[in-house]
C-alpha cells in the first residue's frame, strides 16, 4: 500500500470519529456521554452543545468528503487539521484549568495536538514530493 493510499485510509477512518461523536453531541445535554453528570436542561448549554456537535459533525463530513481527492484538497486538508489542532489546545487548556478528563479524551488531545501537524506534514510529503 502506498503512503498516499494509507493517508487516505487513515483520514477516512479518523473522519468517522467527528461524524459519529458530532451526531451524538447534537443531542445536547441529553448526550449519553453526559448522562452521569445529570446536566440541567439549560437552554444556553444545550444550544451550545448542539451547535458545537453540528460543527464537529460538519468537520468530519468535510474530512470524509476529501478522502478520494486528497491530492487536490491541500487547503481544506490543512484547515480541517488546523481546526482539530486548535480544538486540542482547548482541551489542553481545560486540563490545566479544570482537571483531567476520562482517559479516551486525553488520547484524543494527544492525537489533536501531536497528530495534526504530523498529518499535515505527511500530506505535504506525499502530495507535493520534493524533486530528487
Amino acid at each position: 500500500m502506498t503512503s498516499y493510499r494509507l493517508l487516505q485510509g487513515l483520514t477516512g477512518v479518523l473522519a468517522l470519529i467527528p461524524i459519529l461523536t458530532g451526531a451524538i453531541t447534537m443531542m445536547g445535554v441529553h448526550d449519553p456521554r453526559y448522562a452521569a453528570l445529570d446536566l440541567p436542561g439549560n437552554p444556553l448549554l444545550d444550544s451550545n452543545l448542539r451547535f458545537l456537535g453540528g460543527v464537529w459533525l460538519g468537520l468530519g463530513l468535510a474530512a470524509f468528503w476529501m478522502v478520494p481527492r486528497l491530492h487536490a484538497q491541500t487547503v481544506l486538508f490543512r484547515v480541517v487539521w488546523g481546526a482539530i489542532f486548535i480544538g486540542g489546545l482547548g482541551r489542553l487548556l481545560s486540563m490545566l484549568v479544570v482537571g483531567w478528563p476520562p482517559a479516551p479524551f486525553i488520547a484524543f488531545t494527544v492525537l489533536e495536538i501531536v497528530g495534526a501537524p504530523l498529518f499535515v506534514g505527511w500530506h505535504a510529503r506525499v502530495v507535493n514530493p520534493l524533486p530528487r
